[in-house]
């Protein structure tokens, strides 16, 4: 079976530099060592203590990094040049994709959320897949609440790196 989804995506352009945008990002979200991290999880006996874990890893926005790609390092091999950066964080936190997935297992699909840091010639752009519009297909309004707050956290997070 082929299922067609229309994707919202929300982009904003910053026109501080590309660094100070990524350590804002950085700033808000957390950073665990990924290793423990999943360790950590799988060792609980507990819904109380996965929760614990988990809350550990997250930072002062409610999410963490699970892996940075760096798009733009691969792109500028061979050309000598700095330019262009580009880099793919993705994102979440796993409590709130557990709440998508109970009623929509294939939240696990699209959950933990990537964003995108591309710098060009007019700015820095940061761009988002709102979760919701992935969701909305399902029908399922339980997991679409959990997906629209999840979109207003991420995007609340990019205006603040932009600003």
């Amino acid at each position: 079976m082929i299922s067609k989804v229309e994707v919202e995506r929300f982009s904003l352009t910053s026109s501080n530099p590309f660094d100070r945008v990524v350590a804002a990002i950085n700033d808000a979200i957390g950073h665990p060592d990924m290793a423990e991290f999943w360790r950590s999880t799988h060792r609980t006996q507990s819904v109380a203590e996965m929760e614990s874990a988990i809350q550990k890893s997250l930072g002062k926005t409610g999410l963490m990094l699970f892996v940075e790609f760096d798009h733009g390092a691969i792109i500028r091999k061979g050309t000598g040049r700095d330019a262009p950066r580009i880099i793919r964080l993705v994102m979440g936190n796993p409590l709130i994709m557990k709440e998508m997935a109970k009623h929509v297992p294939d939240a696990g699909s699209y959950a933990p959320v990537t964003v995108l840091v591309d710098e060009r010639s007019d700015g820095v752009h940061l761009s988002y897949d709102r979760m919701a519009s992935l969701l909305a297909p399902y029908g399922n309004s339980n997991a679409l609440e959990v997906a629209r707050n999840l979109d207003a956290k991420v995007e609340d997070l990019l205006q603040q790196a932009a600003a």
